[in-house]
C-alpha cells in the first residue's frame, strides 16, 4: 500500500497550489482521507479529512482557506490551498484509513501514510 503526495512548491503569500494524494495497490474512494502536515521543529497537525460519503473536515486555521475534494475515477484526493501564508510552510502528507466507510468525526485509524510533498510560502 502505497500513498504518494504531491503538488507542493514555493508560493508567494496569498498564492495558491493544489496538493495530490494518489494511491497504488488499493483503492481510496471507501476510506476516509486525511492531510496533516509538520513545520520544522513543529509536531505533525492534522489539516483536513475527506470520508467516503464526501464530507469533509477542517482544521481552524485553514477553514475557508482550504478545500478537500476526491476524483474516484482518478483514485486521487486533492487539497486546494488558498490564500497561503507564511505559517502554511510545511511538509504535507496524506494519509487513508485502515477500515472502509468511517466518517472524519469517528476517529479514522490513519494507518496507510505516503511520503509528504513541501511546501513553502515565502515572497
Amino acid at each position: 500500500v502505497q500513498l504518494q503526495a504531491s503538488g507542493g512548491g514555493l508560493v508567494q503569500p496569498g498564492g495558491s497550489l493544489r496538493l495530490s494524494c494518489a494511491a497504488s495497490s488499493f483503492t481510496l474512494d471507501k476510506r476516509a482521507i486525511g492531510w496533516f502536515r509538520q513545520a520544522p521543529g513543529k509536531e505533525r497537525e492534522w489539516v483536513s479529512c475527506i470520508a467516503s460519503d464526501g464530507s469533509t473536515y477542517f482544521a481552524d486555521s485553514v477553514k475557508g482557506r482550504f478545500t478537500i475534494s476526491r476524483d474516484n475515477a482518478k483514485n486521487t484526493v486533492y487539497l486546494q490551498m488558498n490564500s497561503l501564508r507564511y505559517e502554511d510552510t510545511a511538509v504535507y502528507s496524506c494519509a487513508a484509513d485502515r477500515w472502509y466507510g468511517t466518517r472524519c468525526d469517528e476517529g479514522p485509524d490513519f494507518t496507510f501514510w505516503g511520503k509528504g510533498t513541501q511546501v513553502t510560502v515565502s515572497s
